[in-house]
């Protein structure tokens, strides 16, 4: 305990004095009731430091929150700027091969011009289906890290909470203990008089 309760041990070997007990008697009483309340009972500092304490584990769960928050949303930017710049160069890269097959079929017979125009085609529906694959991709990272991330959460919320239970079932008991052991010298100080 950081801080011993209040009792007045002179009014209560007075009390028990007048009632019969021996000074003797009504001392080791007294005496014996102080160590009962100052060893079972929960103080105001002990109340406040298990407060403390559980502030500062809302505050780290925050914290470890807000870091997670910032870590993921950096990631996910840094994902966007490499699909960006791999769109960007598949973009280069396409527009190259049109300017290419362009320069090839004004030179080609209108045979050509047609076999150029399919292999276009086939080039515009592969560039297609890479950048759906691409999106996909980028789509299920950041599905993952979410899930992740909302798993961490979860995990944390659920330690905080089973902290704070544990918490209060130890103040409850303390109250417990106190109201049962005082109930029992009560009934044992009736029983004397």
């Amino acid at each position: 305990m950081s801080e011993a309760i209040a009792f007045d041990t002179h009014r209560f070997v007075k009390h028990l004095t007048a009632s019969g007990f021996t000074e003797q008697q009504a001392e080791a009483l007294a005496s014996e009731q102080v160590n009962l309340l100052n060893s079972n009972l929960a103080t105001k500092a002990d109340i406040e430091s298990v407060k403390a304490e559980i502030e500062a584990l809302r505050q780290e769960t925050k914290a470890g929150i807000d870091s997670l928050r910032q870590e993921t949303k950096a990631e996910i930017e840094a994902l966007r700027q490499e699909t960006k710049a791999d769109n960007a160069s598949l973009r280069q890269e396409t527009k190259a091969s049109i300017v290419s097959l362009r320069q090839e079929i004004k030179a080609e017979i209108e045979a050509l011009r047609q076999e150029t125009k399919a292999g276009i085609d086939s080039l515009r529906q592969e560039t297609k289906a890479g950048i759906d694959s691409l999106r996909q991709e980028t789509k299920a990272s950041i599905d993952s890290l979410r899930q992740e991330t909302k798993a961490s959460i979860d995990s944390l919320r659920q330690e905080t909470k089973a902290d704070i239970e544990s918490v209060k079932a130890d103040l409850l008991k303390w109250m417990f203990g106190a109201m049962i052991a005082q109930g029992g010298l009560i009934v044992a100080l009736v029983k004397l008089l």
